[in-house]
């Protein structure tokens, strides 16, 4: 069984914002879907090869259509860190001298 405490390291992890009240539902549902994992943990793969895609299909692309974006709002709403109209994000590379 799932405690509401794992399903809310889940969800910060995921970076989802559940609230409080809807948890339980959220536990029910993700206790759903690990017992169907368990499931398919049991099925016997012997001699089946594993593969990426279902289909071999390759380079199947559609059609560019364009569409309208998402607003700056939309964009930056979960973001961690945001510095006015930009995501802030940690220095990853550093000048040597």
């Amino acid at each position: 069984m799932i405690s509401l405490d794992q399903v809310r390291h889940v969800a910060k992890l995921a970076r989802l914002a559940i609230p409080e009240e809807k948890l339980p539902d959220f536990t029910q549902k993700l206790e759903g879907i690990l017992e169907y994992v368990a499931i398919l943990n049991e099925v016997d793969v012997t001699g089946v090869e594993p593969t990426s895609h279902a289909l071999k299909m390759s380079n199947v692309l559609r059609e560019d259509v364009v569409r309208p974006g998402l607003s700056l709002d939309a964009v930056l709403q979960n973001a961690p860190d945001k510095d006015g109209a930009f995501f802030k994000v940690p220095k990853v590379i550093s000048c040597i001298r």
